[in-house]
């Protein structure tokens, strides 16, 4: 099985972050990955998207042009990467921001408010967690378990002085996890 997916949203929202730990849990459970960021010259506010695949076989070509999985974190990004999502494919979007409804019938829709859900946790830096969850429950592209392997080896020495703050990010997962399950 092969998952092409494509995480877009404005720069600062975590969007790599969360692509790099998809492809993480990928490694940990020894499939074979990609991961392509594209941004421009913009920092912080910019659009920012990368690129995602996880398979169990050979990747001939890191470029997606037609994605099993959308993770729009903003309006504009849902807006330009819905209609390239395939015919079955799913989306999972940040219902926080995105005030308008996917215009496609065919495709499996997850509304999730991330934002939400980071502020009800004082810390929207954990936005891009509670995504990877909500990914990790509606699609099952990797395990639960590799997801908190990816967090922890990505976490686990920065935060050595500081656990309360894996300890956090482990929450925030279990957050999105619940809020694709309600």
């Amino acid at each position: 099985m092969t998952h092409e997916i494509i995480l877009s949203g404005f720069g600062g929202q975590g969007v790599m972050l969360m692509g790099q730990l998809l492809t993480q849990a990928g490694l940990e459970e020894d499939k074979q990955v990609s991961w392509i960021p594209s941004y421009g010259p913009e920092m912080r506010g910019g659009t920012a998207f990368c690129s995602v695949i996880i398979s169990n076989d050979i990747i001939g070509s890191p470029l997606i042009s037609y994605p099993t999985l959308l993770v729009p974190m903003n309006l504009p990004s849902m807006r330009r990467f819905e209609p390239q999502l395939v015919k079955g494919g799913t989306m999972v979007l940040n219902s926080s921001l995105i005030n308008e409804e996917p215009s496609r019938t065919d495709i499996a829709v997850f509304k999730i408010p991330m934002n939400d859900l980071a502020t009800e946790m004082n810390n929207i830096q954990v936005l891009n967690i509670i995504g990877l969850g909500a990914i990790v429950a509606a699609s099952e592209v990797v395990s639960q378990e590799a997801a908190l392997k990816a967090i922890d080896k990505t976490f686990g020495e920065k935060f050595i002085s500081k656990p309360h703050l894996l300890e956090l990010n482990r929450q925030a997962f279990a957050k999105g996890i619940a809020a694709v399950k309600k």
